[in-house]
């Protein structure tokens, strides 16, 4: 028999597995399929590893990261939302809260506080990590939007609008990156990947 901490952490783990079941809008490069929010998930926490020097100074990088595996946890109950459902985006925040009570709730206390406290960081985007991460999460799908010729947008009709209102308040955050959204958006605009 196990020990109940890590019987409950083995029940987390497990359930973490339906993440891999859990499709996004975003398609994948190498193949005509939509990614999951597993895939996702590992692809930005790699991309905060990658590009931690455009991070403002001091940012916790291992904090980004942490946040970053976490923060879409929560889709297993509530699903995931497209950014551009604006219909979606007005229960989001009520399904969300919700899920993470029970999902984290699966995890020993001391570990239930950390995981919820990571999501909540992330969703309430005032720290430079979770302002961060917040950019990451809207860069990934955007470079794989570009790299895929805009399928996604254009099955959905995105506009070069939109995309931009979505990253505006990541500015400051980097410019490096922002520049490149930024750069990415206006030849999308351009080659007819995003609706003018």
């Amino acid at each position: 028999m196990i020990d109940e901490k890590l019987k409950k952490q083995i029940e987390f783990m497990l359930e973490l597995d339906k993440m891999k079941n859990l499709y996004r809008q975003t398609y994948v490069l190498h193949e005509d399929r939509k990614e999951n929010d597993a895939e996702h998930s590992w692809h930005i926490a790699m991309m905060a590893f990658l590009l931690a020097e455009y991070a403002q100074p001091d940012t916790d990088i291992f904090k980004v990261m942490k946040m970053l595996i976490v923060h879409d946890v929560v889709e297993i109950d509530a699903g995931d939302t497209y950014c551009y459902d604006y219909e979606g985006y007005k229960s989001k925040a009520e399904r969300e809260e919700k899920a993470s009570q029970r999902i984290f709730g699966i995890l020993p206390e001391v570990q239930k506080t950390e995981f919820y406290s990571l999501w909540r960081e992330f969703e309430d985007g005032l720290t430079p990590e979770a302002k961060f991460a917040g950019l990451l999460d809207r860069l990934q799908p955007i470079i794989l939007n570009y790299s895929k010729n805009g399928i996604s947008w254009q099955e959905h009709t995105v506009k070069s609008e939109q995309v931009k209102d979505r990253t505006k308040q990541f500015a400051d955050v980097s410019p490096e990156l922002y520049e490149l959204i930024d750069k990415i958006i206006n030849d999308s605009a351009q080659k007819g990947y995003l609706g003018i």
